[in-house]
């Protein structure tokens, strides 16, 4: 790729990851509607996989609404986050890095929300979050293979 496209694309994921940071912070600590109340109380779980099966479970009774927004939601919300860092910089190339920073953000977003009672403390939470950053970088490389793959042939006229 040229220079010039690479800066372009630097700027542009800068753009769009602080864009992206801000719809986060907003969703995660302020949005009301999806239970962000000034007080919405201290809520804590640390059993793996308790609170997405009680959703998948309960379907009929909390609602399929309910139900993606706290299992797929979970997900989508950080796929941005894994995408996006590894064009910023190389360094968030490397999954295992990628992976490390998603799982550090998901969890001090638990913790911020347990200490202002501005949602509940969720490993399941943890989990999903970490398992969409993973979707995100997923999706990166799938990108960048063929986008490399399509590079400029070298010896041709």
């Amino acid at each position: 790729m040229r220079r010039e496209s690479v800066k372009k694309i630097r700027i542009l994921g800068t753009v769009l990851f602080a864009a992206y940071l801000v719809l986060l912070v907003y969703l995660l600590f302020f949005a009301e509607r999806y239970g962000r109340g000034a007080d919405a109380g201290r809520h804590i779980n640390l059993a793996p996989l308790r609170e997405i099966r009680r959703f998948l479970n309960s379907r009929d009774t909390l609602g399929e609404r309910a139900v993606f927004l706290n299992v797929y939601g979970n997900v989508l919300l950080f796929v941005p986050f894994g995408a996006i860092l590894p064009v910023l910089h190389r360094h968030f190339r490397s999954f295992p890095v990628t992976f490390a920073y998603g799982f550090v953000l998901s969890v001090t977003v638990e913790l911020i929300q347990y200490a202002s009672c501005r949602g509940s403390c969720d490993i399941d939470d943890v989990l999903l979050n970490t398992l969409g950053c993973t979707a995100g970088y997923v999706i990166f490389s799938l990108i960048k293979h063929f986008v490399m793959r399509k590079g400029p042939k070298t010896g041709q006229t």
